[in-house]
């Protein structure tokens, strides 16, 4: 059990951040190119690769090569896994943690 609160506590550390929970937002809609995310953000290119790395290292988003430009989507594994934890902190159970 305290493996799930050290990995959900790295996720929701990468995740708190304004434009990478934007960049989340988007891809929520679907797959998106790189190119797309910049134009919707106004950021650099090496602003979104260094976001994007982060995202995909702990594998909240999936990433693949599209000629020159990479495509990214969301990973549900990971998020539907969070938000599990997220869930099962925040409800009522005979198990708690504080019992």
């Amino acid at each position: 059990m305290d493996n799930d609160y050290r990995n959900s506590a790295k996720l929701l550390k990468v995740i708190a951040e304004e434009t990478r929970l934007k960049i989340i937002d988007m891809l929520s809609c679907g797959e998106m190119c790189a190119c797309d995310i910049l134009e919707k953000l106004s950021i650099s290119q090496s602003t979104l690769s260094y976001h994007m790395n982060l995202l995909a290292k702990h594998e909240l988003v999936h990433a693949r090569k599209d000629g020159s430009w990479m495509r990214y989507t969301l990973n549900d594994v990971t998020f539907n896994e969070l938000k599990s934890f997220l869930e099962m902190i925040t409800t009522t159970k005979t198990d708690c943690i504080c019992k």
